[in-house]
């Protein structure tokens, strides 16, 4: 996979979501690298690996234990690691699956639906998929900036798009390939009792303007992990790393800090 790296010390893992790749994370591996060895990767199909050949499967469990591999061949491990978002939901599974490979784990607004006892099997409402599915019509259609328009507003907040900076929006067109292949690719539900398998300690960090999907997710997984705790990036939304980079940033290094 390729990746970014700056900084000496501990070994400090990003992961990014939807539409994102490691430039995603600049803000934190510049802040962070003064006190770690920050190493921001691009999960396979993302830019600049968009030559990734189609054999190579998309997939969520795929990307968790890619993870493992490359910690195993950078040598370094094991990692602090955080993850965002559709990130959040790799990293909790490659956590999960290769626990010796992860000291700290920090899940910004993880992704995925929450399966909790004597309610119907989680999934997105209708109106989610509908939405998602007209996005990749109008990027497949070359419409690129109205599809990522349509998605990126439905999971931060409306008008977050217009707003945003060119370099994210460099970013996620730069990957706007990968959003079908995502959607093909739905993220499973957390569930309490698969909790239990993540042993090291958990920062469940989300924005205040978060949307609730991720809020819920956060404050569930808050509830069942072994070892977690929660902070809130006051005055943000889904992208509360970029919006508010120092508050984050102070977050994920005094938790690593506290879990020594």
């Amino acid at each position: 996979m390729p990746y970014v790296e700056q900084g000496d010390g501990q070994l400090l893992l990003f992961v990014h979501g939807s539409l994102c790749d490691y430039r995603y994370w600049e803000p934190q591996v510049a802040g962070l690298s003064k006190r770690y060895r920050c190493v921001a990767v691009s999960l396979t199909h993302y830019w600049p690996a968009t030559d990734t050949p189609p054999s190579v499967p998309f997939s969520w469990s795929n990307h968790a234990d890619e993870l493992a591999q490359f910690i195993e061949r950078f040598g370094a491990g094991p990692a602090h690691v955080v993850g965002h978002s559709r990130g959040g939901c790799v990293a909790y599974h490659f956590a999960r699956r290769h626990g010796r490979h992860v000291k700290t784990l920090t899940l910004a607004d993880p992704g995925g639906p929450l399966q909790i006892d004597g309610r119907v099997p989680a999934g997105l409402p209708e109106t989610v998929n509908a939405l998602r599915a007209r996005a990749v019509q109008l990027i497949e259609a070359g419409e690129v900036d109205a599809g990522l328009q349509l998605f990126v507003d439905s999971v931060s907040r409306p008008g977050f798009w217009s707003k945003s900076t060119p370099g994210f929006r460099r970013i996620a067109t730069d990957n706007a390939h990968t959003l079908a292949r995502q959607f093909r690719d739905p993220l499973p539900a957390y569930r309490p009792e698969s909790a239990s398998d993540v042993k090291c300690p958990v920062l469940l960090v989300d924005g205040e303007k978060s949307p609730l999907m991720f809020r819920r997710a956060a404050q569930a997984l808050a509830a069942w992990l072994p070892d977690a705790r929660r902070e809130t990036v006051l005055g943000a939304s889904h992208g509360m790393n970029l919006a508010h980079p120092a508050a984050f940033n102070r977050f994920v290094d005094a938790f690593i800090q506290g879990s020594r």
